[in-house]
């Protein structure tokens, strides 16, 4: 598991335009990387549209968003399309990235097991340094619970 005070592990992915991108693209700007199941979902597109409500706000506090989940470029575009998203979304279909940040796993529901993306989000500072993880994201407040990590609230 990736620990706060640690050096995010390094990524690349393909966006929803077919654009490459890389952790260190963002060296000297901070980092909101949140990972979520699936597009056009309830949850995530609470998640979603809250980050969209609050981006101005983390763009003016030197914080970029960027969403990664297992779905394909073209799915984002319609998601990014359909809530008017103004981040990038990564499609690591291949589930690389989200081995890397250790959020692919077991998860149960409704009694049943199966393997899934664990809805999780991570401040990564100027240096590419994990500042905060949060695991029990909420989706309909999360920007709220950024900027209470932050203490910025």
């Amino acid at each position: 598991m990736i620990e706060e005070g640690k050096k995010a592990p390094d990524f690349e992915g393909i966006n929803q335009n077919g654009e490459k991108i890389k952790l260190s693209d963002f060296k000297g700007k901070k980092l909101v990387l949140y990972f979520y199941p699936k597009d056009n979902t309830a949850g995530c597109n609470a998640e979603a549209c809250n980050l969209r409500d609050n981006y101005d706000e983390f763009l003016n506090l030197g914080y970029e968003i960027i969403g990664v989940s297992p779905d394909t470029e073209k799915a984002h575009q319609k998601f990014i399309e359909k809530f008017d998203l103004p981040f990038n979304l990564i499609a690591d279909t291949e589930k690389e990235i989200l081995q890397k940040y250790d959020v692919w796993g077991e998860k149960k529901m409704y009694g049943r097991t199966y393997m899934g993306v664990m809805r999780t989000t991570f401040l990564i500072d100027e240096k590419g340094i994990v500042e905060k993880v949060i695991k029990k994201v909420k989706t309909k407040q999360h920007s709220e619970q950024i900027f209470s990590e932050l203490e910025l609230k």
